[in-house]
């Protein structure tokens, strides 16, 4: 257990006035009726032990999804979910294969159980390319679209990937998926070794609620209920389930703020293009950017000291990056100016 190096989450400081683009969190509020069902649920029967199965959200993402219960499982955020499905279904005596730049939790799972892993180096534009992936193999999992760079994958390369690779288990996990991407839900039924893995963290606003879910054939999901049942048989508290079901009900809410954010996506893609940004093409809530004549590191440094705190990742390929969570309007435009005032400070200080 000394030698596990663990997931590092993004910064939650306790600073005010603070503009946090940081950890891909939702600007937005949660649905009203999500808030409701909360409000609710927070009374006497919190003495009661929440339904173990439960049965109510799953039916209520089978209803969204048009899936059987059998099809769905549901966690303690995206993470626990994760972590079911590397020690259910990637104990195999083949490597496990993922980006060697993606959600950096998958290398931590692999020591944690003693999986063998292999990573594919993403290509020369940061893009996961599936082709790459067919080879032998214990499994293979991805983010779709991939973080940190917002890159997605079309369905049709999923589908040939699936097409083509048969004997294990591909894992598509879709925490950002609804802010562009398309879903691979759809190749369920037809593909028994596929299981998508979502979130309620980033287009439901329920980050802090902690509900993950996943869905795939009827095998795959009785082997993570195997795996919960053996930890923890309890992992979603009562108004977690109430939450997370009316959260999902409410699609004018969730439409609403989708789209704010996608808009919003593209006019901050826009105005940073202007100040001399290279950016991935994003599906997601977030931004990858790089700027040929600023040091990546500096500019974060240098927007910390304004209040405004973005990703830097300290990795090979990507040290020139910065990951930028698309926010309000507002605090879009706070931090276009605070860079055109860092750039211009910059130019001042060459001349």
């Amino acid at each position: 257990m000394h030698q596990l190096t663990p997931y590092v989450p993004g910064e939650q400081p306790k600073i005010r006035n603070l503009i946090k683009l940081n950890t891909n969190e939702n600007p937005y509020g949660p649905s009203p009726k999500a808030l409701n069902a909360i409000e609710i649920e927070a009374g006497n029967s919190l003495r009661l032990y929440s339904d173990p199965s439960s049965e109510r959200l799953v039916n209520a993402i089978t209803q969204y999804y048009k899936l059987k219960p059998q099809q769905v499982f549901v966690g303690n955020g995206s993470d626990e979910v994760l972590a079911h499905t590397f020690q259910a279904l990637f104990q195999q005596d083949k490597p496990l294969l993922f980006p060697d730049i993606t959600y950096s939790f998958y290398p931590v799972y692999c020591k944690l159980y003693r999986i063998e892993a292999e990573t594919i180096p993403l290509n020369s534009n940061l893009e996961i390319s599936l082709s790459d992936y067919l080879q032998p193999n214990g499994g293979i999992i991805f983010p779709n679209p991939n973080a940190p760079t917002g890159h997605g994958v079309g369905l049709g390369e999923i589908e040939m990937l699936l097409k083509k690779n048969t004997d294990s288990v591909v894992v598509v996990d879709e925490a950002y998926v609804d802010f562009g991407g398309e879903s691979a839900v759809t190749l369920i039924n037809e593909y028994p070794n596929l299981l998508v893995i979502q979130t309620f963290s980033k287009s439901r606003s329920l980050a802090g609620l902690r509900v993950g879910f996943a869905m795939g054939h009827e095998e795959l999901i009785a082997g993570l209920i195997r795996v919960k049942d053996s930890f923890n048989s309890y992992p979603l508290d009562s108004i977690a389930i109430s939450g997370a079901a009316a959260a999902i009900q409410d699609k004018t809410h969730f439409e609403y703020t989708r789209k704010r954010i996608i808009t919003s996506r593209e006019q901050l893609t826009v105005e940073l293009e202007g100040l001399g940004f290279n950016i991935i093409p994003s599906q997601a809530n977030f931004l990858f950017v790089t700027h040929p004549q600023y040091v990546a590191a500096d500019l974060a440094a240098d927007l910390r000291v304004r209040n405004i705190i973005v990703r830097y990742f300290n990795k090979p390929r990507i040290d020139q990056y910065l990951r930028i969570t698309v926010g309000t309007d507002d605090e879009c435009k706070t931090l276009v100016d605070a860079l055109k005032e860092i750039i211009k400070n910059e130019s001042n200080h060459e001349g």
